[in-house]
């Protein structure tokens, strides 16, 4: 639904992306926030044409800042540091009534041009925001005993 976010609800879930921790607590992000509904549009098209990017009344853009740091374990450090940020910002929203989809399905290049964000950057992830349509049931998760080992791997 295309109903506007009251200014201080955007605020306060964007303080909680702010807010996040970070390796070294550079936070190495910067955050694109779209109202703007022709720009909202072209961000649909760019994530491979889910309309509903375009219609929620905001879309955030991560990106990093220091795309090519990598971290002592092999991990890019910008996949767990906007990942932190992202999450702060989503429960943030369901805290404010809102819902939220972590978008990873768009043409990186086609959002760079159309935000104009230097190539050196990278696109981690959009976040549209809005008021939900619809209720639906928690997804089904798997059981604790699935999912979690003591002290080593199993599978």
């Amino acid at each position: 639904m295309d109903k506007p976010i009251p200014k201080e609800k955007l605020e306060k879930i964007l303080d909680a992306g702010r807010l996040a921790p970070s390796a070294n607590n550079k936070q190495p992000w910067k955050f694109v926030v779209v109202l703007d509904q022709e720009i909202r549009k072209k961000l649909a098209d760019a994530s491979k044409y889910q309309e509903f990017v375009g219609e929620a009344p905001a879309v955030i853009t991560a990106i990093a800042l220091n795309p090519d740091y990598v971290m002592s374990c092999g991990v890019p450090g910008y996949a767990c540091d906007i990942s932190i940020a992202l999450d702060h910002m989503m429960l943030a929203a369901v805290e404010e009534g809102l819902g939220t989809c972590w978008i990873g399905a768009f043409y990186q290049k086609t959002v760079k041009r159309i935000l104009g964000i230097p190539e050196k950057y990278k696109v981690a992830a959009l976040l549209p925001i809005g008021f939900p349509a619809e209720s639906p049931e928690p997804a089904c998760r798997k059981s604790l005993e699935q999912v979690i080992c003591y002290e080593h791997f199993t599978e």
